[in-house]
């Protein structure tokens, strides 16, 4: 039984997301939002079962997968993301847009995909894990059945998806044939013994090639611009945050664990796709007029910083890529939940960042919110979002990567013109058309809450996200 009990937030999504699905099929669409609210719950309850799984239980599932403090860091930060992206769906999807029961359930099997990846130790479980995953993304792509815009996103991501698997299962493939195994263990141990042969290389640049249209990363991120404008803003919430921190964590795991004794090898390419994720993103984002668009292009730049920590590699830039990533998932969660809110007269979504003209006189509370996440994406100080861009500099710089923390810096500066291109334009031009007014107390509850985490009041959870990131590193080494 202490396999099933380290598995038990997958059980409970597993088989309370089996049961919405049943109960999806026969309720009446009027009672969409039950079904909602409850896989919101099943989320919620997953998370809380984190505390009383047994840590670290180790391998389990002859060695599929393993319930480590990494692995429950992971899972803690992603159920409650995919848990907002529900709440946000309730008020966003009745305006006036069909919303059904299915929503719910569908992220919640994403949910289960996203946890078998954060913990998975062997190269099957990564593949079925990133499967589950990105099948109910495919579907939520595109869950505005009436809108071109959301259909195309959900072919253009379908389409480029089973590309980046078939070139993940090819690296998968060669990395079985030389290896002989499909376990990280075992995968480290054939990269040790001796120099690694060329089937090796090229199994292992193909696995993470796969593994960075996942995270988005360039020169693998030609999706994201695309999917981000055309899905629906609560799908786009989801995209930018959980699915985003799973990626990451399993690349992380994937290089640190399997591809240990390698390190000089993919310790290049991360290199290169850090700093071409972090100026692409920052360049890119220049001439968009679409807030979406704009945050696609600021998740890619976000995720070139990450990187940049696990370029540094060891227990500390481990531990910079967690607090990063545990940082960013707050941060693009409150700029999208506040993109929620721009709805004209009419009540219909604004995606135009014109519109965000004179919002500080319109509405002071929502523009003052909105700046607080620019800035802190921005990184600026005393922003919350400074801190984790200088733990993955200092990182960088431990490591003696000192060129690549000057040339991220240098990234952060250039990219920091679009953040505060916002800003201008909510304080400082002529006020636009104002929004339509929004009743949805819950999400600003959430805005606020996240909010003040951003804020310098953020600098309080210094020390325990700290303490808490350093030991799920460590139980990598």
């Amino acid at each position: 039984m202490g396999r099933f009990a380290a598995l038990l937030p997958e059980l409970i999504l597993s088989i309370g997301g089996t049961i919405m699905m049943i109960a999806a099929a026969f309720v009446p669409r009027r009672a969409s939002g039950v079904v909602s609210w409850l896989c919101v719950l099943l989320l919620l309850g997953a998370t809380v079962a984190l505390i009383g799984a047994p840590s670290p239980a180790g391998p389990v599932f002859d060695g599929l997968v393993t319930e480590d403090l990494f692995a429950s860091f992971g899972r803690a930060i992603m159920y409650p993301a995919a848990a907002v992206a529900i709440i946000a769906a309730h008020g966003w999807f009745e305006r006036g847009t069909e919303h059904s029961a299915e929503y719910g359930v569908l992220i919640v099997f994403a949910a289960v995909g996203m946890g078998v990846m954060v913990s998975a130790t062997s190269l099957i479980a990564l593949y079925v894990g990133l499967e589950l995953n990105s099948l109910a993304g495919y579907v939520l792509a595109s869950y505005r059945r009436t809108d071109e815009r959301s259909a195309e996103a959900g072919l253009k991501y379908f389409v480029l998806g089973a590309l980046a698997s078939g070139i993940l299962l090819y690296g998968i493939s060669l990395l079985y044939g030389f290896a002989g195994t499909t376990n990280f263990t075992g995968l480290a141990a054939a990269f040790a013994r001796g120099a690694p042969s060329l089937g090796l290389l090229f199994g292992l640049v193909f696995l993470l090639a796969g593994l960075a249209f996942k995270a988005s990363v360039v020169p693998f991120h030609m999706w994201t611009p695309d999917v981000y404008e055309g899905a629906p803003t609560p799908v786009t919430t989801f995209f930018a945050s959980a699915p985003k921190v799973a990626a990451v964590l399993l690349a992380t795991r994937v290089c640190i664990v399997a591809l240990a004794p390698a390190t000089d090898a993919w310790r290049q390419i991360v290199i290169f796709a850090a700093l071409a994720s972090i100026f692409l993103g920052a360049i890119a984002a220049y001439g968009q007029t679409n807030i979406k668009r704009l945050l696609a292009y600021s998740s890619i730049n976000n995720v070139g910083f990450a990187l940049v920590g696990l370029a540094a590699a060891g227990p500390r830039g481990t531990s910079a890529v967690l607090f990063y990533m545990a940082v960013y998932v707050v941060m693009t969660i409150g700029a999208f939940l506040c993109v929620l809110w721009m709805r004209d007269a009419e009540g219909q979504p604004v995606e135009d960042i014109g519109s965000l003209s004179g919002l500080s006189q319109t509405r002071p509370g929502l523009a003052a919110a909105f700046a607080i996440f620019m800035f802190s994406l921005a990184g600026i100080p005393p922003l919350f979002g400074f801190w984790p861009k200088l733990l993955v500099f200092t990182a960088a710089v431990q490591t003696g990567y000192v060129a690549l923390a000057v040339a991220a810096i240098l990234g952060t500066v250039i990219g920091a013109y679009y953040y505060l291109k916002i800003v201008k334009v909510m304080y400082m031009d002529e006020p636009a058309p104002p929004y339509a007014r929004v009743r949805e107390p819950i999400q600003a509850l959430l805005i606020l809450i996240a909010a003040i985490i951003v804020s310098p009041l953020g600098y309080l959870l210094i020390g325990p996200l700290s303490s808490l990131t350093d030991r799920a590193a460590g139980s990598l080494f």
